[in-house]
């Protein structure tokens, strides 16, 4: 997608991450963003550099909007490529599914680094460690081609804690 990969290379050249591509209606372009060592903040001076800077790249690319909002992800971060899983690995998390498996659409459980495959493969496995109706330990496995299919739709509560 030209998109992406123009509004990755901009950001990357401001020393931004991009995290995700928006459309919405009445032509609107949101543009999720955060800094690359993870450990600052994303600010309102950040969107607005960022904003500056695509409305200038956008038209010269030949990339259509009407509207452009720049953001950071937020406290419902959802996680959406390997390195995402990778990164939040051991945390505490909900995850959101489009289809149920064993009647459950909701987990809240500790996700898992890579448990097979190559990283950005999309048939990498990850996996999410839960407590089943049961009361026991239960674990779920995906990988990136389900969440690309977003069949599944994990995102962090921050709410919770490293294990």
């Amino acid at each position: 997608m030209k998109d992406q990969q123009v509004i990755s290379a901009e950001l990357e050249n401001l020393g931004y991450v991009l995290v995700d591509i928006e459309r919405e209606a009445g032509g609107l372009l949101r543009v999720t963003i955060e800094n690359p060592d993870y450990e600052r903040l994303i600010t309102v001076v950040d969107c607005e550099k960022v904003s500056h800077q695509l409305s200038y790249t956008l038209p010269v690319e030949n990339i259509p909007y009407e509207r452009l909002e720049i953001s950071s992800p937020g406290l419902d971060r959802p996680l959406k490529t390997a390195a995402d899983f990778e990164r939040f690995a051991g945390m505490e998390v909900d995850m959101k599914l489009r289809v149920a498996v064993g009647n459950r659409k909701n987990f809240r459980g500790v996700l898992q680094g890579l448990l097979s495959g190559e990283l950005n493969s999309p048939d990498a496995k990850f996996g999410l460690v839960f407590e089943g109706a049961d009361g026991a330990e239960s674990q779920l496995e995906f990988s990136l081609a389900e969440v690309d299919k977003t069949r599944l739709v994990p995102v962090i509560d921050f709410k919770g804690r490293k294990s």
